[in-house]
């Protein structure tokens, strides 16, 4: 019977470091073989990122082998002649009366519209107001002028 118990006793401190051993992690490799693996995992993402790019561009390339281009509607093509026309009318502006010429201009309007009856009728008053002024300077022109647009 002391024997059994010393033999189970030896097999328990035998077999004790075997179940003490931490398992949860794995041993490192060197740190040369650990680099080699980096190297490979990235050299493999590149490849399969570069592979996703290529056919992403054969997709693309064969949808747009497939559609037609759209020819431009009607009211299209008379904004882009217009746009021709506005653009060599603008030769030669710059900077905000290019802005302001192409605004109109692609609106329709050339500045060379005829003002209105209204329009010309405050123009001519403006005119001989003008006239009569001469001479007047400073507080007394503006009255007069005031007083002589309004009629």
């Amino acid at each position: 019977m002391k024997s059994m118990i010393a033999v189970v006793i030896c097999s328990l401190f035998a077999l004790s470091p075997a179940y003490a051993q931490d398992k949860a992690e794995p041993k490192k490799a060197a740190p040369a073989v650990e680099k080699k693996a980096e190297i490979k995992a990235e050299k493999k993402a590149e490849i399969n990122t570069a592979e996703k790019k290529a056919e992403k561009a054969e997709k693309k390339a064969d949808m747009k082998a497939e559609k037609p281009k759209k020819e431009p509607s009607e009211a299209q093509k008379k904004q882009q002649e217009r746009m021709k026309d506005c653009n060599a009318k603008a030769d030669g502006k710059s900077g905000d009366d290019r802005k302001k010429f192409m605004s109109s201009c692609l609106k329709g309007d050339d500045g060379k519209k005829e003002p209105s009856a209204a329009q010309k009728k405050q123009q001519e008053r403006m005119k001989d107001c003008n006239v009569k002024a001469e001479g007047k300077s400073g507080d007394d022109r503006k009255k007069f002028m005031s007083t002589c647009l309004k009629g």
